[in-house]
């Protein structure tokens, strides 16, 4: 079930910050709770009333404020609609899983500064560790990458390139819990590979569906920072 939190005066700046960090978060919560870099790589930082466990590792923190601060400013011009974090099988290149933050805009922004409650995004924030725990352990070498859903004239920064989008022919879904700034509304959709039965999330089909959240007409950014991997 959806849950919605609105702040009374927020401004359209400090409700893509709001996002920004949500996102900046939700991703480090997932490379380390998915083990895709050591746990000694990673510290803990007191975020929206509960700690964090975020990469110490430069390349890392450099890739993400790179992607993350494009992603904040196409936000502010309503021009991205979906931002995807994609784990993949080094040895293979198949993708595993992948995280949809789904973004969808509604109220009008007020023009003045308004308050940013900190505490906001903390639905979302402890939803991802949670389900984390109950996946399935990656017992390969990982990487990562995040692709950016946009309208398709945001123009290109010359660090990104033009991408396909990602599916996972055989997956299971889970749709987290979403939150609103009350200008932009996040959605999280956690999509994982099914290769048999014993993979299945739960033990009721019902509960999940194979999907992928693209449309046709949006194109896909891909930041492309040497290293990052």
């Amino acid at each position: 079930m959806g849950t919605q939190q609105k702040a009374k005066c927020i401004t359209l700046k400090g409700s893509a910050e709001l996002v920004k960090k949500y996102l900046q978060y939700g991703v480090n919560s997932i490379l380390y709770q998915r083990g895709i870099y050591p746990p000694e790589t990673f510290e803990p930082a007191e975020q929206f009333g509960m700690f964090i466990l975020m990469s110490t590792d430069d390349k890392i923190k450099t890739f993400l404020d790179t992607v993350l601060s494009q992603v904040e400013e196409w936000l502010l011009q309503r021009k991205v609609q979906q931002v995807t974090l994609v784990i993949t099988n080094v040895n293979t290149k198949e993708v595993l899983e992948k995280w949809d933050f789904k973004v969808d805009y509604e109220g009008k922004a007020e023009s003045t500064d308004g308050n940013n409650p900190s505490a906001l995004p903390e639905v979302g924030t402890k939803d991802v560790p949670s389900t984390v725990s109950f996946l399935p352990l990656l017992d390969c070498l990982c990487s990562f990458d995040i692709l950016t859903y946009t309208v398709p004239d945001c123009g290109i920064p010359k660090e990104w390139d033009e991408t396909q989008p990602v599916f996972i022919a055989n997956s299971q879904e889970v749709q987290l819990r979403s939150f609103s700034t009350s200008i932009h509304k996040m959605d999280t959709i956690y999509n994982i590979l099914i290769r048999n039965e014993d993979d299945n999330l739960y033990d009721d089909g019902d509960y999940c569906e194979a999907s992928c959240f693209i449309e046709v007409d949006v194109l896909s950014r891909r930041c492309i920072v040497p290293s990052h991997v």
